[in-house]
């Protein structure tokens, strides 16, 4: 610390005329480097340093306004995409339901056609069935008819002579000829 006090004494004896040198004292000479530096520094940098302070100052804000300003608009895309799903959901909740309805719809539809189906095929079923057994009737019929006629035919036979068996037969000739034409 002597040596601090003693640089700033020795200060006050230089000769005011004369000589140029160096002083090797560092102790001494880097306070007043030092105090000249900074003060040059403070004189002549604090308009720089302000301006870049203010410059730095301008951005900062500019970047927190434009960040702002990008979180606002991200917070109305958010809204608006929420709105949008909401909407969304409700309209794939009401094709859902439409669907469900349009599926249950199209199995009773499904059901119901099977239905009548089924009874035509029954109707048809039941109508050959008559017909198949008014067929078989009408076959059996004939063939009695037929056998009945041949067995009157044999009995004729036996007990006409000639002119009245040609007489029934020509009788039983049109009898034939008018039951073809309605069997027709």
């Amino acid at each position: 610390m002597k040596n601090v006090t003693d640089s700033f004494v020795f200060l006050g004896h230089w000769p005011s005329a004369g000589s140029f040198g160096f002083n090797t004292d560092i102790l001494a000479t880097n306070p007043i480097n030092l105090s000249v530096v900074v003060g040059v520094l403070i004189f002549f940098g604090k308009g720089v340093l302000s301006d870049l302070l203010d410059n730095r100052k301008q951005r900062i804000l500019n970047t927190i306004r434009n960040s702002e300003e990008l979180r606002e608009g991200a917070i109305a895309q958010l809204e608006k995409a929420r709105a949008r799903l909401r909407d969304v959901e409700i309209e794939a909740e009401r094709f859902r339901a439409n669907g469900y309805f349009e599926i249950d719809q199209e199995k009773l539809n499904l059901i119901n056609s099977t239905y009548k189906t089924l009874e035509q095929f029954e109707n048809y079923k039941n109508e050959t069935i008559h017909f198949e057994q008014q067929r078989a009737i009408n076959q059996v019929r004939q063939r009695i008819f037929q056998q009945a006629l041949q067995g009157a035919l044999g009995t004729l036979n036996s007990c006409l002579n000639n002119e009245l068996h040609l007489r029934t037969i020509s009788a039983n000739i049109g009898l034939f000829g008018s039951m073809k034409e309605l069997t027709d």
